[in-house]
């Protein structure tokens, strides 16, 4: 069978403008000879729309354009996700996540997604109720089974089984010719190789060909990055759509496999990295109604870093940048950012705080008095930028980007409503080590951040000849353990004991994690692109006295 595969970027609630998208692929797809056009999981709603589906006119918006796709359907027809009512149940959640079968003016089935998942970002139970049966769908003599995202997941993919039910083997024992899966499975760092694998297992295991149709974009913080496909039943790849992209292909479920389409996942962690990074800072930028960014240039190579994806991201002159030198400030540090948006070909202004700085502990001295300086002093200059910087995003109607890297939200090395205003945590979810990769795999071809940001000890500049490493560990220590504490949720004792931490070490950064969860509570939404982030994956009290 000739399946279209629509691998769409959809806007969270955009209904018009999604239906008109999918029509769009759904002819593209008819054009290269589809006998079957697949779109993604939510496709016409957009993935995650939350408790947007609380509101009274949500879903029913949402079956209008669902009529609308239907009416537009000809002879072929069209799988699409959307979201519907729970109608059939009493009880149980109000709403189910769905997909739909169209087909001249009419919608001659309706799927429902059964394995719900309720861990790191996702919270599906929170709002639908799964399928009570599952059953294939007969079209022109081929039985099709219908999967939603993870119903196609096998349990010994996850960490720890979740479900009773196993879907594809239901659908399986019922008799399949093809197993189709509408996703939005959201990228980080090691998925799509691992979404792979897992496919091509399901594949293998039922005999059964596989076609997976995955969206793609940024939405809020996650990032989606397509990477749809085609399986025969051996598990071997049919075909491979382009990752981080849009894209529409016809694929023919009996092709002989073909091993060249591998080469669109033969990136490297920082290329997949980079191209995340840029695609959710674009999507983020565009779909909240933003034309501009700007951002604190230091000199210093998180800051280096953000506005490199920005001027990809958006175009150099949509970018602008303003350092602001203190007397505590480096020759480097406006040297660096006037060199980095020369190379980048982006605006960057030079605006010293000295004498605001100067004013502000003036103002202070008589309540201050004779107590001596410390961090409170080295917080203001931060604080004077978090303004300077706020008072242009206003004045232009930029989105400010914030510029810090994971390590730092870690351990709170970072000032609230100073370096940490903005509304886009570019880099908030790539540890210091990964910053330093990335930046010099965007200088393999030539200097683009100016090398010396890259070689030089990092600093905040917030007194003299401050360097990070006189308060934080080295960052690949720091970074080794963070890995252990935050992702891998390992404790104190199992890092010590099973990875050789020193203790007292391991406990610092233990409690500078735990105490600076106030922080992340009011930082800027950051795009995820590690398998935990900080944010909507990861959620822990401000108020709690648990230590191991």
């Amino acid at each position: 069978m000739k399946i279209g595969i629509a691998q769409i970027n959809a806007i969270v609630g955009d209904f018009p403008g999604n239906a008109k998208k999918i029509m769009a692929a759904y002819r593209e797809c008819l054009e290269l000879g589809a006998e079957l056009v697949v779109a993604p999981e939510m496709a016409l709603v957009g993935y995650p729309p939350q408790d947007l589906m609380f509101k009274s006119q949500f879903v029913p918006k949402c079956l209008q354009a669902l009529d609308y796709l239907a009416d537009e359907t000809a002879d072929i027809p069209m799988l699409v996700g959307y979201v519907d009512h729970n109608t059939e149940n009493s009880v149980g959640k109000p709403f189910r996540n769905a997909a739909a079968f169209l087909h001249k003016g009419k919608v001659l089935h309706k799927i429902w997604k059964t394995l719900l998942p309720a861990y790191d970002v996702f919270d599906e139970r929170r709002y639908f109720e799964p399928a009570d049966r599952v059953e294939p769908i007969v079209w022109g003599g081929v039985r099709l089974g219908v999967t939603i995202c993870e119903d196609v997941w096998p349990v010994e993919h996850l960490e720890h089984p979740l479900y009773h039910r196993d879907p594809v083997a239901e659908l399986a024992s019922q008799g399949l010719d093809i197993l189709i899966n509408l996703s939005a499975s959201p990228f980080h760092l090691g998925k799509p190789e691992r979404r792979l694998d897992m496919l091509s297992r399901v594949a293998r295991e039922h005999h059964t060909p596989l076609v997976y149709c995955n969206c793609v974009g940024g939405n809020d913080q996650l990032i989606f990055d397509g990477a749809s496909m085609a399986l025969d039943a051996k598990g071997e790849l049919i075909d491979l759509l382009p990752a981080f992209e849009e894209k529409c292909t016809v694929v023919e479920t009996t092709a002989d496999a073909n091993t060249t389409s591998r080469n669109h996942f033969d990136l490297s962690d920082e290329e997949s990295l980079y191209r995340a990074l840029v695609l959710g800072l674009r999507d983020y930028v565009n779909k909240c109604g933003f034309s501009s960014v700007c951002l604190g240039l230091s000199g210093g190579i998180d800051s280096a870093l953000t506005a490199v994806l920005a001027c990809h991201a958006l175009g150099a002159d949509k970018v602008r940048g303003l350092t602001m030198p203190s007397e505590f400030s480096s020759e480097g540090s406006v040297g660096h950012s006037v060199d980095l948006a020369r190379n980048l070909g982006m605006r960057c202004d030079t605006v010293p705080i000295a004498d605001a700085f100067a004013s502000v502990k003036t103002s202070m001295q008589p309540i201050f008095g004779d107590l001596p300086e410390d961090v409170t002093e080295e917080n203001m200059q931060a604080r004077i930028r978090g303004l300077f910087l706020m008072s242009l995003s206003n004045k232009s109607g930029s989105l400010l980007l914030t510029t810090g890297n994971k390590s730092e939200l870690a351990v709170g090395y970072c000032t609230m409503y100073g370096d940490m205003c903005g509304g886009l945590a570019v880099i908030s979810d790539l540890p210091k080590m990964q910053v330093y990769a990335l930046s010099r795999w965007i200088n393999r071809e030539q200097e683009i951040i100016p090398w010396d940001t890259i070689e030089k000890p990092p600093s905040a500049e917030l007194r003299p000849d401050q360097k990070d490493q006189d308060t934080l560990p080295p960052y690949e220590t720091l970074d080794a353990i963070l890995s252990l504490y935050v992702e891998q949720q390992l404790s104190a004792s199992e890092i010590v004991e099973d990875y050789g931490h020193e203790e007292n070490l391991v406990r610092w950064v233990q409690r500078r994690v735990d105490l600076n969860e106030w922080k992340r509570f009011q930082a800027a939404p950051g795009l995820r692109v590690t398998s935990k982030a900080f944010g909507m994956g990861r959620r822990m009290p401000i108020v709690q006295r648990f230590t191991d």
